[in-house]
């Protein structure tokens, strides 16, 4: 078994100067500095004889986030409580700011049950209102499906992306019954199951690029406005009023190759990751960019983005199987986990391809990363006073 007990390691500011982002001047933030104290604390791997590919691509804390669900390239929903995944002991070290030592799990054992699914996943999002009985997935095969964990079957079913993969699904904020899904079909679909058949009415469709470029990613503002965005293969990332489709409200332009993630910050800020192998910061009143966050390696894969709003933390996987940290102050990561794959054949080249940060309001942090190798990880941070 590899020493994975190293902890995270504050990454060394460089000088900045202004930079210029087509008619925008860049502002450089200051330096950056770690203001956080981050150790790994749970490691949770299959078994050493495993044939079968079980990278993580999504991975979701429910509304108390007290629960954990993942999905990927097993055709498994895994559901966990926070408690099999952070041991009593770990837990009251972190509180008392003392350093833990790394728990080695298993997946049979540590999670609390698992949902097979017919298709490969890509994403997973709890619906909003439902006390975390409800889970939404999109698949491969580009089927939108809603599962009741308690009574851990299927309980809807929306099937009109054409076959093409679904890459990301979200659910409303203001009508928790209204979700949406962006696809490899070039489009973003809403819709309603309590109108229409049994797949629901689509109430909205937008094809945001001229060429139906994949839409990769689609986030309602968890902000109590109407909101959506979108981020495109077209480089784009888009934000629209979903009381009035017809057209785009904002045009984020900035990426230099496809925008893979889009994350709201606050509600005048969001973040959108590229496989430019950069962070964009955008003001959503102006459409200014904020700033871009470099550091970590991303040229070609989905290697997850989350938001950690209490903390203003952000975080992001990396193709050198790294986890990477920035804070929303600064250009650049304030550190940086590596992370060493699990002994398994066939899966000499891993990376990070999901991350979750639990939102909670407290001077310590708990994040989830997940990698191509199906390892599951639990880092933990507590505030340097």
């Amino acid at each position: 078994m590899k020493n994975l007990s190293s902890g995270i390691h504050p990454t060394l500011p460089t000088k900045q100067t202004l930079k210029h982002q087509g008619d925008r001047l860049e502002i450089p933030s200051a330096a950056a500095r770690c203001e956080w104290d981050f150790s790994l604390s749970t490691v949770v791997s299959s078994s050493a004889n495993a044939a079968v590919s079980d990278a993580l691509g999504s991975i979701e804390f429910d509304p108390s986030n007290t629960v954990v669900a993942t999905g990927g390239i097993a055709r498994k929903i895994r559901i966990y409580s926070l408690n099999s995944l952070l041991p009593e002991d770990n837990i009251q070290l972190l509180t008392r700011g003392e350093q833990n030592d790394t728990a080695f799990l298993d997946h049979v054992n540590a999670c609390s049950f698992y949902i097979c699914t017919p298709a490969k996943l890509s994403s997973l999002r709890w619906r909003p209102g439902s006390g975390g009985r409800l889970l939404g997935s999109g698949d491969y095969d580009g089927v939108v499906m809603e599962y009741d964990l308690e009574r851990k079957l299927p309980v809807f079913e929306r099937d009109e992306h054409g076959g093409r993969r679904v890459w990301s699904v979200d659910y409303s904020h203001w009508d928790p019954f209204v979700g949406a899904s962006g696809s490899d079909d070039g489009t973003m679909q809403m819709w309603d199951p309590r109108c229409g058949g049994e797949g629901g009415e689509c109430v909205a469709k937008v094809q945001p690029a001229a060429a139906r470029s994949s839409v990769c990613c689609v986030e309602f503002s968890p902000f109590g406005d109407s909101l959506i965005a979108l981020g495109c293969a077209d480089r784009m990332a888009y934000a629209y009023d979903v009381r009035k489709m017809v057209e785009p409200l904002h045009v984020l332009e900035g990426h230099t190759k496809t925008v893979t993630y889009v994350r709201f910050v606050d509600a005048q800020t969001m973040v959108s990751a590229g496989t430019d192998g950069c962070l964009k910061l955008w003001n959503m009143s102006d459409c200014g960019l904020i700033r871009t966050c470099k550091g970590h390696l991303n040229s070609r894969s989905f290697v997850g983005l989350s938001v950690w709003r209490h903390g203003g933390l952000l975080g992001c996987g990396s193709e050198n199987n790294q986890v990477f940290v920035y804070d929303k102050r600064w250009d650049e990561p304030i550190c940086a986990r590596g992370l060493e794959p699990m002994a398994r054949p066939g899966f000499g080249h891993a990376f990070v391809s999901s991350v979750c940060w639990r939102q909670v309001q407290e001077d310590h942090c708990t994040l989830l990363a997940g990698g191509s190798d199906g390892v599951l990880q639990v880092f933990v941070g507590t505030k340097i006073s």
